[in-house]
């Protein structure tokens, strides 16, 4: 984590801290509705959108794309300077900066229209999934928290069967590692690889995992982001409520 290597440049002097998304007072404060987001001290200094999303070539946030090498080291260096300054007594300046930083992601507010494959070679599209609750989730084979989720939705489907629809939906991975991780999970789920539009149409996926749930007539119930330890009783709350 680049952060946390910026961090290290500054023993004694600078702490790295990690927080799971809903559990910051700092992100409560800033109204910020996603994650990544980056503070320095009580400082918002990047969010989401600066590091792009997933499907994005080109890039306009002021990282993106992120897995360019020089937007990574322009990262860096930029926050090295805001370090620098805050050290130095020069707050005021990293905040004035940062003052109109826009802390959150766009959220639907409903199912959009989204046409995919899945991995069956099948249609998969927001009008088959109409009428019944729908839980959409954004993984990535390299995302360790993503596997157990997905293991999770798979006994979700079994227990509400056809009044639950759950799509489970890929992003930024090698196809041939999403079907190997696939064969060793439900097959009830309906699995499908994102495609710009889709990721755009979600309200730009800028991290993984990332839940939608919405109720049967497609309006957004809730969206979860990241996993914290609430994730699964904060998913199934809610669907007890849509399935009553």
């Amino acid at each position: 984590m680049l952060v946390q290597e910026v961090a290290a440049k500054y023993p004694g002097r600078v702490t790295f801290v990690s927080e799971n998304f809903g559990g910051s007072k700092l992100a409560d404060h800033y109204g910020v509705k996603g994650y990544p987001a980056v503070f320095v001290d009580d400082v918002l200094v990047a969010v989401p959108r600066d590091f792009g999303y997933f499907g994005e070539v080109d890039g306009t946030g002021r990282y993106a794309p992120w897995r360019n090498a020089d937007n990574q080291a322009k990262f860096k260096t930029d926050l090295i300077r805001m370090i620098d300054l805050i050290l130095t007594g020069k707050k005021d300046i990293v905040s004035k900066e940062h003052a109109t930083a826009a802390a959150s992601v766009h959220e639907i507010n409903s199912l959009p229209n989204f046409k995919l494959t899945d991995l069956a070679g099948r249609p998969l599209t927001n009008d088959q999934l109409k009428g019944r609750v729908v839980l959409v989730e954004f993984w990535a084979t390299w995302c360790p928290p993503c596997r157990s989720t997905l293991q999770w939705l798979g006994t979700l489907q079994q227990k509400y069967g056809d009044k639950l629809a759950v799509v489970a939906v890929a992003v930024e991975s090698p196809e041939e590692q999403i079907r190997s991780t696939v064969k060793t999970l439900s097959s009830d789920l309906r699995w499908a690889i994102a495609d710009a539009p889709t990721a755009a149409a979600f309200g730009d996926i800028t991290s993984v995992p990332t839940m939608f749930l919405f109720d049967q007539e497609g309006k957004t119930a809730k969206i979860l982001y990241g996993a914290p330890p609430d994730l699964h009783g904060e998913a199934e709350k809610t669907l007890a409520n849509l399935l009553k």
